[in-house]
């Protein structure tokens, strides 16, 4: 019998991660799976600041904020599956490659981010993942990064 399926809804990602308004990019992550994949949930709305300026009368969510929400999503993926909670564990951005924008995000979408981890193991700093960002089934964005965990000492 296999282990069930984690997820993390808010209270938990914030538990994990520092990120807060504005700069919280996931609502939830479901389906995570240890350390291998896992799919987070952005509810995109209006009244996110970004939207003032990109763009006016036109309200596109930014690509970098995509792949912002796919590695808040790898994070707290990373985080479940090491117990990180409370543990003040932060992440840095190290590279971004082969990022690709297929697709407009607007208020009124749900942003389904799903994300592999490449390389990485229990205990290492550096890991590489590889994540597609879709609304409705359709590719809005696809991106791989390296990020360190910067793990707290026991």
């Amino acid at each position: 019998m296999t282990e069930p399926l984690k997820s993390a809804d808010i209270h938990q990602i914030q538990r994990l991660i520092p990120h807060r308004y504005p700069f919280l990019l996931v609502d939830k992550v479901v389906d995570i799976e240890g350390f291998q994949t896992a799919r987070g949930i952005k509810n995109v709305t209006m009244n996110e600041p970004h939207f003032q300026g990109h763009f006016p009368g036109r309200p596109i969510m930014p690509g970098v904020t995509i792949i912002e929400a796919m590695a808040q999503t790898a994070a707290v993926m990373v985080g479940t599956a090491l117990g990180m909670e409370d543990r003040n564990m932060l992440v840095y951005f190290m590279a971004i490659d082969r990022a690709k924008f297929r697709r407009m995000v607007v208020p009124g979408d749900v942003l389904e981010m799903n994300l592999e981890t490449t390389r990485g193991k229990p205990g290492g700093k550096v890991w590489k993942f590889s994540g597609v960002a879709e609304v409705e089934g359709e590719m809005a964005a696809e991106a791989e990064f390296t990020a360190m965990m910067d793990l707290p000492k026991e």
